[in-house]
């Protein structure tokens, strides 16, 4: 093997490598498949070239590279959409959350600072709420909500 075919073999496997390695670090960029597909086609250039360059084998194993990618990634993604609940959009579709006060919220300002589910959001409320208390959101305007404190529970029964 030349060492022309060597660098391009090393080549694709390293492009696939990174592919991968950017869609762990920011799933959802849909690289995954592009990604198998780059490694095993790099894989199988350096090991069998002739194979993969001047026959029907070659293609061949491209497509069942693709195929098995596709199963995976469905299965990455079902597996990463379990953990994880979609981001908001809109303060009012937060109305009725609990959430945590994590900078004082001043009234009549937009000083405070409350996180619901994993999102940061810019608080009000008609009186001063210190941060680590829990608050429910009670309604949402532009890139702020409106938060009220959660009235504690009853005590547990023993």
């Amino acid at each position: 093997m030349a060492a022309v075919d060597v660098g391009v073999g090393v080549a694709i496997l390293f492009i696939g490598a990174a592919l991968f390695t950017i869609e762990l670090f920011h799933p959802g960029a849909l690289l995954l498949i592009p990604a198998t597909i780059m490694i095993v086609g790099g894989i199988l250039y350096l090991l069998i070239p002739n194979v993969l360059l001047r026959s029907v084998w070659g293609p061949v194993a491209i497509l069942v590279a693709a195929v098995v990618a596709t199963f995976a990634t469905v299965l990455y993604y079902r597996w990463l959409a379990g953990t994880h609940r979609p981001l908001s959009t809109t303060s009012g579709g937060l109305v009725g959350e609990e959430a945590v006060v994590i900078v004082d919220v001043v009234p009549n300002t937009l000083r405070g600072k409350v996180r619901v589910r994993s999102e940061v959001w810019s608080a009000r409320a008609s009186h001063p709420i210190p941060a680590g208390t829990k608050v429910r959101v009670v309604a949402g305007e532009g890139v702020s909500v409106t938060v009220e404190p959660v009235p504690p529970g009853p005590p547990p029964v023993a």
